[in-house]
């Protein structure tokens, strides 16, 4: 240091009262204190404010906007004052999107196509880390899909982020914008809404309620700890740009887990004296995804990154996360499931 003091990082995360945005805000502002964060959410259903800790609402280096993607102006403004943009903003749930797709359409596409275009004339911003998702594979057509598998979208919004996935890569093959996008495969971890499968599972179970499965739960996922993406956003955030401006990244565990595996380490693991079945069958959701399971050996030899939290091990972590804070999720409950049609004219909750 010569005496100038140097100028304060401004990380802009979109979506960051959400599930993986409020970890990667937390995991970030542990590592970097010394930035200052802006988080822009629309606070839909799926935000809760509760799940940013307090000591990071109460810093001066933190900023709150409620506010929308789709809203041009203000996506403009926000970005033109960062250095960093992390984008997670998106409708995500498959059912919700089988239900109505347009929303899915409207956030996704369009709502990334703002602050893609607002990156592109931000002098300032020096890295846009897109958040796509392992859903634009569907159906894998190897036992591991690397990112040169086939996008075979099979629900509304996996179609969706198709369309904001590949919109980035022509953004930056138009206008250089210093992107890198992150395909995670299925999350896991505490604070995440009780509509996903995990932690409705769990909830039902501290509930003495049955669990509900697809089908016959053979159907297969990927499952990735909410840490380990956030610690592989940090490294393609600041690794250099040669390495990864451009580049598309997998991010996964390299195990498919099936569905009634994790249904029965629910029962195994949370005791329950409810005389109710256990597990009930349902119909499979319309689109349903067979197998699932990321390589992830391109991140691994660019940037030193693998999975480092075992599946079980996060399971028990978010298990007593859960029994620990029912007042985050009881307000949630009815969330859990929606009706759906499965087949003339017949309704399903699932």
């Amino acid at each position: 240091m010569t005496g100038m003091a140097l100028k304060q990082k401004t990380v802009l995360i979109t979506g960051a009262a959400g599930f993986v945005g409020s970890r990667v805000l937390e995991c970030f502002f542990n590592k970097y204190p010394e930035y200052r964060y802006v988080v822009l959410d629309a606070m839909t259903y799926a935000g809760d404010l509760r799940s940013i800790p307090d000591y990071i609402q109460k810093s001066p280096n933190f900023r709150f906007v409620k506010g929308d993607v789709r809203d041009k102006k203000l996506v403009d403004e926000l970005v033109a004052q960062a250095n960093y943009v992390i984008h997670l903003a998106a409708e995500t749930h498959v059912t919700r999107s089988i239900v109505d797709g347009k929303v899915f359409f409207d956030t996704n596409v369009l709502g990334t196509e703002n602050v893609a275009s607002a990156v592109r004339r931000s002098p300032n911003v020096e890295r846009f880390i897109y958040i796509s998702t392992s859903e634009v594979y569907g159906t894998a057509e190897s036992e591991f899909m690397d990112e040169r598998h086939p996008l075979n979208p099979q629900s509304p919004y996996a179609a969706s982020k198709v369309g904001a996935d590949r919109l980035i890569y022509a953004y930056h093959a138009s206008y250089g914008i210093p992107s890198v996008t992150i395909r995670p495969f299925n999350l896991f971890g505490t604070c995440q809404h009780p509509e996903k499968v995990i932690p409705r599972f769990v909830t039902s179970r501290i509930l003495g309620e049955p669990l509900t499965l697809h089908g016959t739960g053979a159907s297969e996922r990927d499952y990735t700890h909410v840490d380990d993406v956030a610690r592989a956003i940090d490294l393609a955030l600041h690794a250099p740009a040669e390495k990864v401006v451009g580049e598309v990244f997998n991010v996964g565990n390299g195990k498919g887990v099936s569905i009634k595996y994790i249904a029965d380490l629910a029962v195994k693991m949370i005791s329950s004296d409810s005389k109710k079945g256990s597990i009930v069958l349902t119909s499979d959701r319309p689109g349903q995804v067979s197998r699932h399971a990321a390589d992830f050996g391109k991140i691994q030899t660019v940037l030193g990154w693998k999975p480092t939290v075992k599946f079980e091990d996060g399971f028990a972590n978010l298990i007593d996360w859960y029994k620990a804070n029912p007042a985050w999720w009881q307000n949630k409950l009815d969330m859990r499931q929606v009706p759906i049609e499965i087949g003339k004219g017949k309704k399903e909750m699932q």
